[in-house]
This record gives structure tokens, sequence and C-alpha cells, in this order.
């Protein structure tokens, strides 16, 4: 995909997080029932704005694109004849969502077969959406507002701070203890953001977000972004996590380097 295809269906990507979003505020800090879909971690809540703004993206997409296939958390997989693929998380931070609580937001990716090339996180009750894609930049976007992104330098862990949503999502002993080594060095820490983790590294506030038992939906429309803020993006092997699984995403690429090895030999047990 050239820079200017990416280019184009991020400003697609872009316009349905924003036509998501009026489907979604409706129903923010108002009475709404709540649904347990259950997960490894126990409850997994689920509502009506989740689906609905999912429906609005998924008819958004065979609309414009009928060849491409799709993957929601809500609505699943439906596979398509090119090998370009929608991949969505109509709410993500549920939790946060139905508590009022302002980290959450819609996820929008685009997979090309190999990687995801295009990554929309926009948050509908602030206004805000950062945007990324291959061969482009990392964008803060608000109203007619614009800001290029950009990571920090931190090639050390003890000047690092730390983000990551939940420390249960650390199920095994062996993931307890690396996460541990990793925030146990570091200058601090700080639980709870889901997406909010990874625009805050590509704004350059942040340096880690270590997480485990993510699936696709979760975190592709965030790698594009860290890595065209110049961060990367990857398992806690080093290798590709964009169907989920332990991720580890650095500001700085040498401390990546450097939490590699402190993460050697710590693997999820299956979800």
């Amino acid at each position: 995909m050239t820079p200017a295809e990416a280019a184009t269906y991020l400003e697609f990507a872009h316009a349905l997080a924003l036509t998501a979003g009026e489907a979604i505020l409706p129903h923010f800090r108002n009475a709404l029932a709540v649904e347990d879909k259950h997960n490894y971690m126990g409850y997994d809540p689920v509502t009506v704005a989740d689906r609905a703004a999912e429906s609005v993206i998924r008819a958004a997409i065979k609309a414009r694109y009928p060849a491409h296939g799709i993957i929601g958390e809500e609505h699943g997989r439906e596979p398509g004849t090119s090998p370009l693929t929608w991949v969505i998380d109509p709410i993500d931070g549920t939790k946060s969502f139905i508590l009022g609580h302002l980290h959450w937001g819609v996820l929008i990716a685009l997979h090309d077969g190999t990687r995801p090339v295009v990554g929309v996180t926009h948050q509908p009750f602030v206004g805000e959406s950062f945007v990324g894609s291959t061969g482009g930049i990392a964008q803060w976007r608000r109203g007619g507002a614009t800001r290029n992104l950009r990571t920090r330098a931190c090639p050390r862990l003890e000047d690092a701070w730390v983000v990551t949503t939940d420390p249960r999502q650390f199920a095994s002993p062996a993931q307890r203890e690396a996460f541990d080594r990793v925030t146990g060095r570091a200058r601090f820490l700080r639980y709870g953001g889901d997406c909010y983790c990874y625009t805050q590294l590509a704004m350059g506030l942040a340096d880690v977000v270590i997480e485990s038992g993510l699936q696709p939906y979760d975190i592709q429309a965030l790698i594009p972004l860290v890595e065209a803020a110049g961060g990367v993006v990857t398992d806690w092997q080093g290798r590709s996590c964009d169907q989920g699984g332990d991720v580890l995403a650095c500001g700085d690429p040498a401390l990546h380097r450097q939490l590699l090895r402190v993460l050697s030999g710590a693997r999820s047990p299956t979800p």
C-alpha cells in the first residue's frame, strides 16, 4: 500500500469514527442496561452503545468498500474478497464508559493482510482523535485543530513512566514476575487508560505500555499510531502483536530493546 492510499483510507476511518461517536454519545452518562459477556479476567461488559456503534461502522464500510473484510468485537468476522480487513472496537474501555469516565474510545484499523496500516482512536465526548498510517504521520485532531505527535526519548528504564490498564491481566506467575521486574525499576506506574495508554505514549507523555490478554481489535488501531509517532509496538518476544496477546509498546526503540531482555521468557497462558 502506498502512503497516498493509506492516507485515503485514514481519512475514511476518521470519518467513520466520528459517525460512530454520534451513535455512542446519547448513551454516555445515562442509565443503560449492561450485559456481562465474561472473559478470563471476569467481568466483561457490553452495552447498546457498543453494538450500535459497530453496526454504524460496518454499514459504512460495506457501502464504500464491499470487497473488504470486517472483524469487530461485537458482531464478529465477515470475510471479504480483498486482502484488506477493517478491525473494529466500537468502545475500547467499556468499563470506563459505563462509569462515566473519559478513558475510552472508538478504535478502527485497516489491516492489509500482513500488518495494520491505518489506525484511528476517537473519543467522542472530548471530541479528540488520534490518527496514524504507514508512511504517514501521527496526528492529534480536534475540530479544525491538528498537531503532529512524536514519542519522547527515554533510553533508560529507571527514567520511564509506565502505564497499563489493569494488573489482573498478568495472569500467570511468570507474567506477574516479569511485570514486577519492569515496574519495580521504572520511575512510576499508573493503572487505567485502555486505548488512552497508547495515545499518551504517542503524545510523548508516557514511555512504556505493557499489557497482556489483548484481542486483535484492542491493539491494531494503536500500532500505526505509535509507530508513526516514532515508537515500537511488539509482543514480549519482539514479534508482531497484531493478533493480540502480550503487548509491549515503547516510545524509545532503545528502551524497547532493553525491556525485551527484561521480559524474556515470560509468556501468557491462553485466555
